[in-house]
């Protein structure tokens, strides 16, 4: 599948230097790439509809990036393609005191899908090796280690019959730039402001190397991690459905058989 080119190949060393963010090479032009992309929420729908009638399998997809990067939007574009009734999405705020009275995956795991259920991680357990890591907040041999405790926690997720696809969607800094200042400009966007997103924007650098690491040493074949381009966000959009939709026929799902022989609605 081209979208491969994408794929953080395990075992080997992410470069978000080497994945343009303003790549959109795998469609002819924009005109071309939001025609397939509403195809692609069609059978995104078509998709859904037979996971959740097998209710078997389950689906987790994991969305990371810096401010802006586009999370919410790929929430509001292509995961809005899937039914609410078995769709959730979650997010990871600053954990509770009784989260950390626990492991750091403790809260995580009573949030990951069940049954024929997708569920969306609007930034996840990542940010206990990215954030934790960028601003010192737990030692290194600490977090070092939980690069290997989030392998053996996806791995027994997999193992149970989810399917875990991991989006890192990749912008420029000048490209967070614009988009922060279009939020200050639209008051409509206003509320997103923080000015903690000016003291992370000054991590940048600290921020793409622990990406990098946290990319190389989890993406996995049972939870693959795929670098995203998305300054432009109808390419990222394209990409993204298309991963999911490759990777759930994949699945070969079939409606469950049923016995109706014999039954007239009257």
């Amino acid at each position: 599948m081209k979208m491969k080119k994408y794929l953080v190949r395990p075992g080997h060393r992410a470069s978000l230097d080497h994945v343009d963010p303003d790549d959109a090479s795998l469609v002819k032009d924009k005109d071309y790439a939001v025609k397939r992309f509403l195809a692609l929420q069609t059978r995104l729908a078509e998709l859904q509809e037979l996971l959740y009638a097998t209710h078997e399998t389950k689906i987790l997809i994991v969305l990371q990036g810096m401010d802006t990067a586009g999370k919410d939007g790929v929430i509001r574009h292509v995961v809005a393609s899937f039914n609410p009734q078995g769709t959730r999405v979650e997010s990871f705020k600053q954990p509770t005191e009784e989260e950390l009275d626990h492991d750091f995956l403790w809260r995580v795991h009573r949030k990951v899908p069940g049954n024929g259920e997708v569920v969306v991680f609007n930034r996840s357990h990542y940010e206990d090796v990215l954030v934790v890591r960028v601003h010192d907040l737990v030692p290194k041999n600490i977090w070092k280690q939980r690069y290997g405790q989030i392998q053996e926690f996806e791995r027994m997720l997999a193992d149970n019959g989810t399917l875990i696809l991991k989006f890192f969607l990749h912008i420029t800094k000048d490209e967070q730039r614009k988009r922060l200042q279009k939020r200050l400009e639209d008051r409509t966007k206003r509320w997103k402001f923080k000015k903690g997103d000016l003291t992370e924007r000054k991590l940048w650098k600290e921020y793409q190397r622990a990406y990098e690491d946290a990319l190389s040493k989890t993406s996995t074949q049972w939870a693959p991690w795929h670098i995203v381009p998305a300054n432009h966000k109808w390419y990222r959009d394209y990409v993204v459905a298309s991963i999911l939709v490759d990777a759930i026929e994949r699945l070969r799902l079939k409606y469950p058989k049923t016995d109706v022989s014999g039954i007239v609605v009257k």
